[in-house]
């Protein structure tokens, strides 16, 4: 199963790759006219979308997510 998650943070700008095999996150820029492109422009306009995730959440810092800190 492939371990590699598409990912950005409602407030910040662009996309980012996390590559959960390798332990790395670099950012993506996808290419103009893929399908990528036209979902991650739905961001623009308050669009959340979701697939294949069963659970996603915004802390602080990896500090607060390894103490199991959590603010829902």
């Amino acid at each position: 199963m492939s371990a590699v998650v598409v990912i950005s943070i409602t407030g910040e700008d662009g996309l980012w790759v996390a590559d959960l095999d390798a332990g790395t996150v670099i950012p993506l820029d996808p290419p103009a006219g893929s399908k990528l492109k036209e979902v991650a422009d739905l961001r623009k306009t308050g669009t959340s979308i979701t697939k294949d995730v069963d659970f996603a959440v915004v802390v602080k810092s990896a500090k607060d997510a390894a103490s199991g800190h959590y603010e829902g």
